[in-house]
This record gives C-alpha cells, structure tokens and sequence, in this order.
C-alpha cells in the first residue's frame, strides 16, 4: 500500500470517529486536529504521522472512550506507525 493509499485510509478512519456523537468531544477534538495535520502538506509526512501519533498517545487511555473507537484509534495509530517508520 502506498503512502498517498495509507494517509486517505487514517482520512477515513477519522471521519468515521468524527461523525459518531457517542465519541467524547474531547476525543472528536483531537481527531480534527490529527486530520488537519495529515492533510498539511507543507511538512514531511514522516513528521505529520509522528506528530499525529504524539495526539493519539494523549487520547488512548482515556477511560470515556467508547470501546469501537479505541479500536479505531488503535488501527490508526498502526497506520500511521508504518509511515512514520516506512519513509
């Protein structure tokens, strides 16, 4: 899978997290913040997915997140792990 591939799939994913109103603002916040960041292209893609994953850790042990969007998160996180690795 291509980078460009890889960055439209963690795209979807946080459509998905931002278009469910059972997720924690807080959590909807942060996944905005996340898509803005991938989507700028002005800095490496290895920096944005670092810089996205650094989001991720913040959110990931938060006890109101809904179990289905700690999966997602976790998928995400995977994703962006292999950008950040892979350039």
């Amino acid at each position: 899978m291509s980078i460009k591939e890889t960055v439209e799939q963690c795209t979807n994913i946080l459509n998905t997290i931002l278009g469910d109103t059972s997720v924690p603002r807080n959590i909807r916040r942060a996944a905005d913040e996340i898509k803005g960041i991938l989507s700028a292209e002005n800095e490496s893609i290895s920096f944005r997915a670092a810089s996205s994953l650094s989001i991720l850790n913040k959110i990931t042990n938060d006890p109101n997140m809904p179990l289905h969007t700690r999966t997602l998160i976790w998928n995400l996180a995977s994703q962006l792990e292999t950008i950040a690795v892979g350039d």
